[in-house]
């Protein structure tokens, strides 16, 4: 069994040298966390026919490491949570952590419709190394304000991890309102929030509840720009799935106030941020991924892969952004 372990962050770097964006100390239950900032991975799953595919995976993982990305996202919704067994699960955080080895926060999507199975999907991330949890809104059962309140104290009390809050309500149909998240965000283990709303209004009232502990985190990659020149701290992006170093450029230009040079590495990923919505997530991005040689280009059903009528726009886009099949070591993912 792949083991977990306490990471102290300020003893380890990526394998890149960017500049690092001082972050302040989360402590909860005897795991240090940083502060949440920059450019953050929520990793698509690759699969080799009905199983996981860890080399795959393990070469994603180093990709991301290798162009900058400062957080990693297991079992998100761009990581086809929902169409994973209990087992996948564990087996892909636990050797998620493993192969990471304290170098960036591993967060684990620990979200679902119920909270007594989000506080044990949680405990269970936490036995398994997870640094955090990203909990998104409860799907389909539409809680009310005090419903989402009363969820999300419950997993932060009794799950084990710290919590990023994660609001998309064009999935879920329910809106996490500033005016809730505001009730949440001084509890000592609730450590940011991923906003997929991009409205200029909703990130200005964010912004003004962010702490020492308490990150405002875009959940848009098309508006993740402006949001962090409003005061955002960072991303979790699908498209740093394909790259990597591209959104860390974009989000260390913001953070340092370069407003200009920001928009203008923006604006080059703004073809690949239009790619990776042409169909529903992840379906673009592995497709991509597929191309870079990592992973297969299909997800599980009811998602099919990227039509081909996109295909060669597609190329085209990686073309541009000159990216090319991703050369590694092949890994043992035994």
């Amino acid at each position: 069994m792949l083991a977990a372990v306490c990471r102290r962050w300020a003893e380890n770097t990526c394998r890149v040298h960017y500049p690092q964006v001082t972050s302040r100390i989360l402590a909860t239950s005897g795991l240090a966390l940083k502060k949440l900032v920059g450019s953050i991975c929520a990793l698509a799953t690759p699969f080799l026919g009905d199983a996981l595919d860890l080399d795959a995976f393990a070469r994603l993982i180093d990709y991301q490491l290798d162009g900058g990305t400062q957080a990693l996202v297991v079992a998100g919704s761009t990581g086809e949570a929902h169409a994973l067994d209990n087992a996948e699960f564990d087996r892909l955080l636990a050797f998620a952590v493993e192969r990471v080895r304290g170098r960036v926060p591993v967060l684990a999507g620990t979200g679902t419709a119920n909270t007594h199975k989000t506080i044990a999907a949680t405990r269970r991330a936490q036995k398994l190394g997870a640094d955090a949890a990203l909990v998104v809104t409860p799907y389909y059962v539409r809680p009310t304000q005090e419903g989402l309140r009363q969820h999300f104290l419950a997993v932060a009390d009794e799950g084990g991890l710290p919590i990023v809050l994660y609001n998309v309500p064009s999935r879920t149909g329910c809106d996490l309102l500033p005016e809730t998240v505001a009730k949440l965000a001084t509890h000592e283990r609730m450590a940011g929030i991923k906003e997929a709303r991009g409205e200029t209004e909703r990130v200005a009232a964010l912004v003004e509840l962010k702490n020492p502990h308490f990150s405002i985190l875009s959940g848009d990659d098309p508006t993740c720009v402006r949001a962090m020149l409003a005061g955002a701290e960072g991303v979790i992006s699908v498209a740093a799935n394909v790259a990597p170093a591209g959104l860390r450029g974009v989000c260390d230009a913001a953070l340092g106030g370069d407003a200009q040079q920001a928009q203008a590495r923006d604006a080059r990923l703004v073809d690949l941020y239009t790619l990776t919505g042409v169909e529903p997530n992840p379906i673009p991005v592995k497709w991509c991924l597929h191309e870079l040689g990592l992973g297969a280009a299909d997800p599980r059903l009811p998602l099919l892969p990227l039509s081909t009528v996109h295909h060669a726009k597609a190329r085209g886009v990686l073309h541009a952004l000159k990216l090319s099949v991703v050369q590694a070591p092949h890994s043992s993912a035994a």
